[in-house]
């Protein structure tokens, strides 16, 4: 079964490529989208779950936004001036993995009061939540998609017998 270059990137240079593009960006998000759960039920925005959220937030963006840099210099470009993609799956798989960077950005920029300086707590807070849900999103495609055999996108899949 041949993989997509989403899968790829995790399997090879084991363990460090998991830990650097799947490990340190997840564990980050996932960390705000929890905290975000306790901020978004308590109302509180103070203390150490929004200190938590907040950090968390503002390091995911900027380590992501290396990481979409990074990638899109030595993979991107490089796989679509040779023609090298494996088919529509692979596209999608790479494509949403790297969406991640808006929401993950955007939680950094909201953060860092580069956006939204004049918002209220309530405004800033369902714009926090809409970032969280949106990378949740782009994240679960990207998962989904890079699972995938990439020939199924052009018939040419390998079938199981059972």
């Amino acid at each position: 079964m041949s993989m997509t270059h989403y899968m790829e990137l995790l399997a090879v240079n084991q363990p460090w490529n998991l830990i650097l593009f799947m490990a340190i960006p997840v564990i980050l998000a996932e960390t705000v989208a929890i905290t975000e759960l306790a901020i978004l039920f308590t109302r509180r925005f103070d203390g150490n779950i929004r200190k938590v959220n907040k950090i968390c937030s503002i390091i995911g963006g900027i380590y992501f936004l290396f990481v979409f840099i990074y990638l899109f210099i030595t993979a991107v470009i490089p796989l679509t001036m040779n023609g090298e993609w494996r088919g529509w799956i692979d596209v999608i798989a790479v494509t949403f993995y790297l969406l991640g960077v808006i929401p993950l950005f955007g939680l950094t920029l909201l953060d860092l009061h580069v956006i939204g300086r004049n918002w209220s707590e309530e405004q800033k807070l369902k714009v926090h939540a809409i970032f969280v849900g949106i990378f949740l999103i782009v994240a679960h495609i990207a998962m989904i998609f890079g699972m995938l055999d990439p020939s199924l996108g052009n018939g040419q899949g390998h079938h199981m017998n059972m």
